[in-house]
């Protein structure tokens, strides 16, 4: 992409979609939803289980429109896709590993004996706090990846990664 082949409005608005609603996901769901349910108390905790099942559909429609969007036609809006996919493996990794420490912690409790309060203690530390983490993180990297997008330009890391260029 040269100085010439400046994206259009129509193009930066296409580029800012993937990284709004990657955005959506981390803040109003996984912060926003997930303390306003926790903040009813435990009647209310059942609902909990709509920030993973959301969660899941919005990354499951990044993926299949990152995979949908053609580079022939939209080169600038195809890269912020790209980029787009790339946090999102991420943060479904991050998940995983999340479900992942979960579902031991119940198998120690269950099959083990492991006291609840050590289940709690591990899936915490080893499963909440690193997501909480990379939530926030995210959340940073990915309104620099927004940024770019309303202004018309690409992070020099993604030049080099989906066009070949080299970082100078």
């Amino acid at each position: 992409m040269t100085e010439q082949d400046q994206p259009i409005e129509q193009d930066i608005a296409a580029a800012k979609v993937p990284h709004d609603i990657f955005l959506s996901n981390l803040i109003m769901n996984h912060m926003l939803l997930f303390a306003g349910i926790a903040t009813f108390g435990p009647s209310y905790m059942m609902f909990i289980v709509m920030v993973p099942i959301f969660s899941i559909l919005v990354l499951a429609y990044t993926f299949y429109r990152s995979a949908k969007v053609k580079r022939e036609e939209d080169e600038f809006v195809y890269i912020h896709w790209q980029i787009a996919r790339r946090w999102s493996k991420l943060f479904a990794g991050i998940l995983t590993l999340l479900a992942l420490v979960a579902l031991l912690g119940s198998l120690a409790n269950q099959h083990l004996g492991l006291m609840k309060e050590a289940v709690y203690a591990i899936i915490g530390g080893l499963g909440i706090l690193p997501t909480l983490v990379a939530v926030l993180v995210l959340i940073v990297i990915e309104s620099d990846s927004l940024h770019h997008a309303r202004m018309g330009t690409l992070p020099k890391w993604a030049r080099s990664r989906f066009l070949g260029e080299e970082e100078s």
